[in-house]
């Protein structure tokens, strides 16, 4: 093994010398791994021996280890020498190395929107048609993943630029299985279900939903994930995308009705802990922990993958907590969608190494890697569900393979001053008493202002 690991690119030079081994991770044939798709991508590929790859990314403390992991297969199934260039300023740097011609072969974008400004100047090399019906094939929701990966190029034809590896989902409700079982309820499949359990807990004499939008200065962001999954639940994955271009306007009726469906939940002193007025200035770590009091102060909270790390010490995770997915309707023909988000892979060095390690993101194996360790979600459909370090993970893992539709942080794709700005003032100003409506036109005002 040669991979060698670097604080940022400008001590790329510096630090020449600093590579060290390490040991393949998991012995070659010993498990429950799709070996085969190592051997078949060695076929594939020949001898690559001496060539060097550089990957860039944003990766750094123990997702680098996990990372690096995987690169050890690659390495030892095609010789070639990696090096991976982490950094805390990834967005900042990248722009920098692609202006001055020193970018890395790979870069590893934290999401679509900066390699689709990269792409547009020229700056990442376009993939192929067969990596994109790959990827509609191959991928659960495999059209999202295309989609979410094609921008115009520099010639402003739109082709598939990016790979996406590594997901996370949203698009989860955790509970207490203890105070469900209690309580008689049963985890809802349909958006009619959960609404109907909203209004039966309130007539018990409980409260349903906590929710928090505080996050200091960015307050807020936790209600544009709910009206994100509403406009998926209520629209079709085609207005989704146009919402977030503007091409949907923001106070257009569709969005203005999103709102009000996150509004139902939220804006309803009897739905929520501590009452309406509650719900802005609830710290957004602190809000899930009513679901572990006694009595509980509530019974459900929607938020993403990464909330058990503001639950108590000790909770543990499908015994004292559990979750399920956000339900759709059912009288409405949406299928099941997921919101998340992810990393993409682009190439912004064209080599036979970059292309040969893109091929490697196809094979099982790079993703049974990660999972067999910890967070890690793939919607690959024939990676080894079985291979996922627990049980939360593998259902994470079959929420994302259950989905039709897969679509990225909304906000997170619009312009910083409306997804990091108005966007998360606007929710603020909602849940304190202004209409859907005057929210929408006052975001859609500040959107106007940027063009």
């Amino acid at each position: 093994m040669k991979i060698k690991l670097y604080a940022s690119a400008a001590a790329l030079a510096m630090m020449a010398g600093g590579a060290f081994a390490q040991d393949l991770k998991f012995p070659v044939g010993e498990g429950a791994f799709s070996w085969g798709s190592m051997d078949e991508f060695k076929a594939a590929h020949g001898d690559l021996a001496g060539q060097e790859l550089t990957i860039a990314g944003p990766w750094l403390g123990p997702d680098q280890e996990l990372f690096e992991s995987v690169l050890a297969y690659f390495e030892s199934a095609t010789g070639v020498d990696v090096k991976y260039v982490g950094s805390d300023s990834f967005e900042t740097q990248v722009r920098i190395d692609a202006e001055a011609g020193s970018a890395a072969n790979i870069s590893v974008f934290p999401q679509p929107g900066l390699e689709a400004d990269l792409a547009k100047l020229g700056q990442v090399a376009p993939l192929t048609d067969a990596d994109a019906a790959w990827l509609k094939d191959n991928y659960a929701a495999g059209q999202s993943w295309v989609d979410l990966a094609s921008f115009p190029g520099a010639d402003g034809v739109s082709k598939l630029f990016g790979f996406f590896y590594k997901v996370d989902v949203k698009s989860l409700v955790w509970y207490s299985p203890e105070t469900f079982a209690d309580a008689g309820y049963k985890v809802p499949s349909t958006m009619e279900e959960l609404k109907a359990l909203t209004d039966q807990i309130v007539a018990d004499g409980g409260t349903p939903w906590c929710i928090g939008l505080g996050s200091g200065g960015a307050t807020g962001w936790p209600a544009t994930d709910w009206v994100e999954d509403m406009m998926l639940r209520t629209q079709s994955p085609q207005d989704y995308d146009a919402w977030v271009k503007n091409d949907l306007k923001f106070n257009d009726p569709k969005v203005v009705a999103a709102i009000d469906e996150f509004g139902w939940f939220a804006n309803n002193d009897k739905y929520v802990a501590g009452g309406r007025g509650a719900v802005a200035t609830t710290d957004f770590r602190d809000s899930p922990k009513g679901l572990f009091t006694s009595p509980p102060q509530c019974y459900m909270h929607r938020q993403a993958s990464f909330i058990p790390s503001f639950f108590p010490e000790g909770t543990q995770v499908g015994t004292d907590a559990d979750f399920f997915y956000f339900p759709s309707y059912a009288d409405k023909d949406l299928g099941k969608p997921v919101l998340g988000a992810g990393t993409v892979f682009g190439i912004t060095k064209d080599s036979p190494a970059a292309r040969a390690f893109i091929d490697w993101l196809k094979v099982p194996l790079a993703h049974e890697v990660w999972m067999a360790q910890s967070g890690f979600l793939t919607p690959l459909k024939s990676a080894n569900p079985a291979l996922y370090a627990n049980d939360a993970q593998r259902k994470m893992g079959e929420i994302l393979l259950g989905a039709d539709t897969f679509r990225f942080d909304g906000s997170d794709l619009m312009p910083g001053g409306v997804g990091a700005g108005s966007f998360w003032t606007g929710m603020v100003d909602y849940v304190g008493g202004k209409s859907a409506q005057d929210v929408a036109d006052a975001i859609q005002t500040s959107w106007d202002a940027l063009k």
